[in-house]
């Protein structure tokens, strides 16, 4: 992968914080907090394992955290799906349209919203939430976990959620691995990313 202003993955164009495109887009004043300022590298891992394990055609699909919003473009650019982009920082969006628009994906519908004001009426229009390195305090445990079981309770098929490994994540997926039907697992991306991580995909099969 060349060192340059941008890089390639999974098919998709990501500029880094040096592009003159990233510089043009934050001297308009969108500073990013909540750490929505560059592309995670857990993003490697959420699209490697979508890669082997995709979304159903047709799926509407709600990332959360979603910053960049590059899992979303990713999965709207290779699957049959609608997506929705949520974070509780709107100044994300234009970096995140301005991806979808240069990778050829749809302007995406956006969402500003807190994790915790996230109800279960909000939730029956989707069917999967996807979501990499959001699960980053130990308050967002208790939160995240809510939304998912939430989520499952509207009617959502799958909620996959990646992580480079964290105490917190760990704790909410060792959860989902032993009261629900979830996938728990570590999961290595190979050349050129070279990355690993943390795959939780949780399934609704609960009456």
């Amino acid at each position: 992968m060349s060192e340059t202003d941008s890089r390639e993955a999974f098919g998709l164009q990501v500029l880094k914080n040096s592009h003159p495109d990233i510089r043009r887009i934050r001297d308009k004043g969108n500073y990013t907090s909540l750490h929505g300022n560059k592309f995670w590298k857990s993003t490697y891992v959420l699209m490697d394992y979508l890669s082997e394990c995709p979304p159903d055609p047709g799926m509407r699909i709600l990332e959360l955290g979603c910053g960049w919003g590059l899992g979303s473009l990713y999965c709207a650019k290779n699957f049959d799906v609608d997506i929705t982009c949520l974070d509780a920082d709107d100044a994300v969006f234009p970096y995140l349209k301005h991806h979808a628009k240069i990778n050829g994906v749809k302007k995406p519908q956006t969402v500003q919203m807190l994790f915790e004001d996230i109800t279960t009426d909000f939730l029956l229009d989707f069917d999967m939430i996807i979501g990499a390195d959001i699960c980053f305090w130990d308050s967002l445990v208790p939160t995240l976990t809510g939304v998912i079981e939430r989520g499952m309770e509207a009617g959502l098929q799958r909620a996959v959620i990646t992580d480079p490994g964290r105490p917190t994540f760990r704790e909410m997926g060792e959860y989902f691995y032993e009261e629900w039907d979830a996938v728990y697992s570590d999961w290595d991306v190979p050349a050129p990313y070279n990355v690993w991580g943390l795959v939780l995909d949780v399934y609704n099969t609960k009456d």
